[in-house]
């Protein structure tokens, strides 16, 4: 007969708070926000104040380009213990998280500032979308009222906007879907961009939303061959379906550069952002003024392939 071991097992639940503390103080920043997802209990502990602080004072002078989150251990604490503890539970969390995303909203804003003298857009479009992270998603929701998240496959950019493809071999039954929308998505932290979007902390956007149950009457047929069936959903989406079945083959969507970023990333999960209206200028000297000065720029291209770009200025028209 075995005589029952005397080793009993033991987790970390099991532990008394303050070794778990002591224990979470060795983690970056996204390992507690991982942590803290476990239970209650682990959300509390790693919302310790103490701990958020060493790893905020870790990065306060550092730019966004050139730091990473370090972890705890060997941190200097610029304040007491008592003056870091009085915060309420989880300020200095939101504190780091906070000052995160202004530094990388900085650092994109400045990527944004030249812009093309003939399009007026901006230059560096590619490097801020790299610098913040930027994906794009597609969520299909169907009669029930569950959602399927497909994730982007490539994106191309261009002189004035770019396309993003959706494309795998697993697609929800496109006759059971009611909408399909498209989101910005963002990581809260910087170093979770390889992740993927369907686990982690991402800023979600909704862009556009399309009404697929009445399809046949939201889309227009543009072209088809052997296999795929090409059809166009306004405003800016390429749907194909295969001939056999009429089931998903690819998403493809385009975005003009114009207040891409903002789109992209102002917005909520359910609603997009609303900016400000253009305003124009008032002259009362120029009677034709609005009517003259323009710049139209044209780009053919399909994928990475230019077929014509060109530049028409000074053009005019009439009242």
């Amino acid at each position: 007969m075995k005589k029952p071991s005397s080793i009993q097992s033991a987790s970390l639940e099991s532990l008394p708070s303050e070794i778990l503390i002591k224990i979470f103080a060795h983690l970056d920043a996204l390992s507690l926000l991982y942590i803290g997802c476990v239970s209650k209990r682990f959300f509390y502990l790693t919302n310790d104040n103490l701990i958020w602080y060493r790893i905020y004072s870790s990065i306060s002078s550092l730019k966004i380009f050139n730091w990473k989150p370090k972890a705890v251990k060997g941190t200097v604490n610029l304040l007491s213990v008592a003056s870091i503890q009085e915060k309420e539970q989880g300020y200095w969390k939101k504190a780091y998280i906070a000052k995160q995303i202004a530094t990388r909203k900085n650092g994109i804003n400045q990527l944004l500032k030249p812009v093309n003298m003939y399009t007026g857009l901006p230059i560096n479009i590619k490097e801020a979308v790299k610098a913040a992270g930027l994906k794009w998603t597609i969520t299909f929701k169907d009669k029930i009222g569950k959602e399927y998240e497909i994730e982007q496959r490539e994106v191309t950019f261009n002189d004035t906007s770019l396309t993003v493809f959706w494309y795998g071999s697993v697609w929800p039954p496109l006759r059971f879907q009611m909408s399909l929308q498209i989101h910005g998505v963002m990581p809260v932290l910087l170093n979770c961009t390889k992740s993927s979007t369907k686990n982690g902390f991402w800023w979600r956007s909704l862009i556009v939303k399309y009404d697929l149950m009445d399809l046949a009457s939201n889309s227009t047929m543009i072209g088809c061959d052997k296999m795929v069936k090409l059809f166009r959903v306004n405003p800016g989406l390429l749907l194909g379906l295969w001939r056999s079945g009429s089931e998903i083959a690819f998403v493809m969507a385009a975005f003009h550069y114009h207040q891409l970023i903002e789109w992209s990333v102002l917005g909520s999960a359910d609603n997009p952002v609303t900016l400000p209206p253009h305003q124009p200028n008032l002259d009362d000297v120029d009677p034709n003024y609005g009517l003259h000065g323009y710049r139209v720029h044209i780009n053919i291209h399909s994928g990475g392939r230019t077929f014509m770009c060109g530049t028409f200025q000074n053009l005019f028209c009439k009242k």
